[in-house]
């Protein structure tokens, strides 16, 4: 059975860090892209951060770059994503998701979702 489990969300101040993390199981992790998502009631799924299979390519949006980065640890099939200098605009659900082979940054090409870890950033 495919599980992705996200942990760490929460509330902040503006300024300030989390760390999400993702707890994969049930797929070949290994070989799967890996990505946070955002997404706000009535908006579409906004794609965060990506890191390839092995770990080695990182991407971000521009929205959140130099503040987020995206880190993977296959001997324990869990992802992270540590958040710094946090902004209001920051304030959404994220989401942990898997897709097989070559990564996207589209979501609907995405094999298997978390089920979202709310974070809220206070001005």
């Amino acid at each position: 059975q495919v599980q992705l489990a996200e942990s760490g969300g929460g509330s902040v101040q503006a300024g300030g860090s989390l760390t999400l993390s993702c707890q994969a199981s049930g797929f070949k992790y290994k070989g799967a892209c890996m990505s946070w998502f955002r997404q706000d009631a009535g908006k579409e799924r906004e794609w965060v951060a990506g890191i390839t299979s092995g770990g080695a390519g990182t991407g971000y949006a521009d929205s959140v770059k130099g503040r987020f980065t995206i880190a993977r640890d296959n001997d324990r099939n869990t992802m992270s994503l540590e958040m710094s200098s946090l902004k209001p605009e920051d304030t959404s659900t994220y989401y942990c998701a898997a897709k097989n082979g070559a990564c996207s940054r589209v979501w609907s090409n995405f094999d298997y979702w978390g089920q979202g870890a709310k974070v809220t950033v206070s001005s």
